[in-house]
């Protein structure tokens, strides 16, 4: 493609940039590394080699397949993308049903430079469906096209600051000492972990009896147990401090929050992979304040929008739907106002939801931990460790402190046009939304709701994670939330007064 948007009505198919042959034998045989490496080790032990190698030429050759087999078209009115080999398929999006613009570059695409884009279009599943992926465009071609696509216009370069940009955040260096606290280091542990067993399940290698890991094992057994036990959690600790701690800077170097002329909020960060993620403001319809259990001990929040458009629940990185890492939580609310203009929805006091919905939190609470301690003593009794029964008496002392904790998270409002909802204890949330983007309800009641008199209410919604929930408020006080989020939706539903003959 030229380094220009063509626009014309008959516009021609166009290949994706030739030096995605580069590309995407990396990327394959990435994908495919724990069963290279089990096929290498296993040919290893039997002599055999080659096997190793044919396998990689093999997925090499075939991933050139995907440069040959892809085509994109944009025209006025549309964007077209054909791909495959085996199977055709041909995706296309009207124009006036692109919500966002994402533009990444991982370090190989910045190494060639290219990028990636993907464009948008409301729907928010998490297989990829409803989105349109042009991977392999030059970066002047990618930030021509996110600004066309988006602002009409094809004579800026958003790849860096306009003049017409106002900054509403940008990373202070001082938030890196939240990162261990994230716990992001976690799945990094449970992704190193997976592949382990892949490597293992493909080659039948037990890596722990092999190498330094073998001498490693060797001297954690011959510690004492409460030493062995210790010095493994100390070193998980560490692993996920550090792990933690790499994952923000590579995910949120950089980080900036703009808002351009028009509205159109633009969020780029990244430091191994630059990402640049625009996000038009009537698509944004609300936000959310997360907090964390460890991320609460220091005072702490993340921010998050919800829109139409943009992917959701993808980890530390939070998709597209990132306004802030991990900062201040004075900080997170006083962005998220700023986004949403100024609206005191944010920092609205919540009302509380009653003993009702305290008395519910408490026995279930009670319940859980009394249920898990049954079965810690009957295992103990089966023979089980003894450390076991100590979990459970923790679990039972813990039960009254978090239900409290739990019940003082809860509560609503509605504020300024916003319905706002809190809840939560392992992780705090509170959801602002706006209720011109409320398209419906439901009530539900569970059977222990409904012996407490309560029932939750959810708001649905084409954005975000399309329900946010009202948990355990009276079935009267419902009806007068919804009433005041979307008077118009129940007037419908309401009796008229029988009209009286003359």
């Amino acid at each position: 493609m030229t380094t220009t948007v063509e626009r014309a009505e008959d516009a021609t198919w166009h290949r994706l940039h030739p030096r995605m042959l580069l590309v995407h034998p990396v990327v394959e045989l990435g994908r495919a590394l724990p069963a290279l490496v089990g096929i290498f080790l296993a040919g290893s032990a039997n002599g055999q080699n080659y096997w190793g190698l044919i396998a990689t030429g093999v997925i090499a050759v075939f991933s050139l397949t995907r440069w040959f087999t892809t085509r994109l078209r944009i025209t006025a009115h549309s964007v077209q993308l054909r791909h495959g080999l085996l199977r055709r398929k041909t995706i296309t999006t009207s124009r006036d049903r692109i919500r966002t613009v994402d533009v990444t570059a991982n370090p190989l695409h910045r190494l060639l430079g290219l990028a990636r884009v993907v464009i948008g279009t409301g729907t928010n599943d998490r297989k990829g469906e409803g989105r349109i992926i042009l991977d392999g465009l030059t970066l002047p071609v990618a930030s021509a096209l996110r600004d066309d696509l988006l602002h009409r216009r094809v004579d800026i370069d958003m790849t860096a600051p306009q003049a017409d940009a106002s900054e509403l955040a940008v990373l202070d260096r001082g938030w890196i000492r939240y990162a261990p606290f994230t716990l992001s280091g976690v799945l990094t542990g449970l992704v190193i972990w997976g592949f382990y067993w892949r490597v293992q399940g493909e080659s039948g290698v037990n890596l722990l009896r092999t190498g330094p890991l073998r001498s490693i094992s060797a001297t954690l057994r011959r510690l004492p147990t409460a030493t062995e036990v210790l010095v493994v959690a100390g070193a998980l600790v560490v692993f996920v401090a550090v792990t933690s701690t790499v994952g923000y800077l590579l995910a949120f170097w950089n980080f900036r929050l703009v808002r351009h002329d028009g509205g159109t909020l633009q969020v780029t960060r990244g430091l191994l992979t630059t990402r640049a993620t625009s996000i038009e403001r009537r698509r944004l319809v609300g936000g959310a304040l997360a907090e964390p259990l460890p991320l609460r001990w220091v005072g702490a929040a993340r921010t998050t929008a919800i829109a139409t458009g943009l992917r959701t629940g993808r980890g530390a990185e939070r998709g597209g739907e990132v306004l802030l890492p991990p900062a201040p939580r004075d900080k997170a609310a006083g962005v998220l106002a700023r986004v949403l203009d100024g609206s005191p929805a944010v920092t609205a006091v919540l009302r509380a939801h009653g003993p009702r919905a305290r008395r519910r939190r408490l026995a279930r609470a009670l319940s859980s931990s009394t249920l898990f301690g049954g079965g810690a003593v009957g295992a103990w009794l089966l023979g089980a460790p003894a450390w076991l029964l100590g979990v459970a008496a923790l679990a039972l002392i813990g039960a009254v402190p978090l239900a409290a904790d739990r019940y003082r998270s809860l509560g609503h409002a509605v504020a300024d046009g916003y319905l706002v909802a809190g809840g939560g204890s392992l992780v705090r949330r509170r959801i602002v939304l706006d209720a011109s983007a409320v398209i419906g309800w439901n009530l539900h009641s569970s059977y222990f709701q409904r012996r407490a008199g309560l029932v939750t209410l959810t708001a649905t919604t084409a954005a975000g994670r399309q329900s946010y929930a009202v948990t355990d408020i009276e079935g009267a006080e419902s009806l007068v939330i919804a009433d005041a989020v979307t008077p118009d939706l129940l007037s419908a539903f309401r009796t008229a007064p029988t009209p009286t003959s003359p």
